[in-house]
């Protein structure tokens, strides 16, 4: 029996880390390559395990240039065909999970202790992941060994994606206009409880320190005050929506409610405020437990592209 050889990568070992085949390569995600060239990915943050020189389960902690907090585990990866480890591993701890996930573990105890402690993990997986058996067999697996490692799953975050088509008519209830400036958004946001939008939430707190619900415009400097929309009940303000086409891609970044039935025609609104300035994707992050919101993105024509499900250490 060959033994498993935990380690982190070595600088010039990008192609050992990519040997390994893609569990699920119908998954839209940055190649590591690419995470190399940008410098969020970095040697010291990746880690793999190898029998007989082969890659049978590898890690990467991300960590954009420029961040002021700690890194997330945004690739991890397991061979499903690891079936024995030999004497000395307590598999039958979690006779579900097997060997693979046992290796996992393993992989990620050994990282934690070199990183100073457990990290976020934000397990990536394709929209309605639950629905098809063979990609569930994957996220269970890499999710078994995560928690045996001591994390804690803490909830699903979904990216719907618009890609044109007509937005639905507006009922005429409400109407919108360009926020006055910061005063007025952040008079807003203080009295909006809880957003139901919010994209690239974890972005901003690990690469700024920002809590996206409660500051929006010091993640979102970039963007004109004129492109954040107002949703107005007569003269009354009853939601926010932050559209904004300054970050990676077109996003609406932020959308808050005082009023609930707003909600549909807000996001519509803000959907049609990018696409005139050219935008032909517009992406946005929703919890999956809220349900309603969800299918309100559905009904504006979003689509799921993806789901994160999130660990944090106990």
């Amino acid at each position: 029996m060959t033994d498993l050889v935990i380690r982190p990568l070595v600088a010039g070992e990008e192609e050992l880390f990519d040997s390994m085949p893609d569990p699920l390569p119908q998954l839209r995600q940055t190649s590591y390559a690419d995470g190399i060239a940008g410098g969020g990915y970095r040697p010291e943050h990746t880690w793999i395990a190898l029998r007989a020189g082969r890659v049978v389960g590898r890690a990467a902690w991300l960590l954009p240039p420029g961040s002021v907090g700690d890194p997330w585990l945004e690739r991890f990866d397991l061979d499903l065909a690891v079936d024995d480890l030999g004497p000395g591993w307590n598999v039958d701890a979690a006779p579900r999970a097997g060997a693979a996930a046992e290796v996992g573990a393993a992989l990620l105890r050994a990282a934690h202790e070199a990183l100073g402690g457990p990290k976020v993990y934000y397990a990536s997986l394709p929209a309605y992941w639950r629905r098809q058996p063979q990609v569930r067999a994957v996220a269970e697996v890499s999710m078994a060994a995560a928690r045996r490692a001591g994390l804690v799953e803490q909830g699903e975050r979904l990216r719907c994606s618009w890609t044109g088509g007509p937005l639905p008519a507006s009922a005429g209830r409400f109407s919108f206009r360009p926020a006055a400036g910061a005063a007025e958004i952040n008079d807003l946001v203080a009295r909006i409880a809880e957003p139901v939008v919010l994209t690239g939430a974890e972005t901003a707190r690990v690469v700024a320190g920002v809590d996206l619900a409660r500051d929006p415009l010091a993640w979102l400097a970039g963007t004109p005050l004129g492109n954040w929309r107002v949703a107005l009940a007569g003269d009354e303000p009853v939601g926010l929506a932050g559209p904004t086409a300054d970050a990676c891609y077109p996003m609406i970044a932020y959308l808050g409610l005082l009023d609930e039935a707003a909600r549909g025609e807000l996001l519509a609104d803000a959907v049609a405020t990018l696409a005139a300035e050219g935008a032909y994707e517009v992406v946005a992050d929703v919890d999956a437990h809220r349900v309603a919101v969800v299918a309100e993105l559905e009904r504006t024509g979003f689509r799921r592209l993806r789901s994160r499900v999130a660990f944090a250490p106990a």
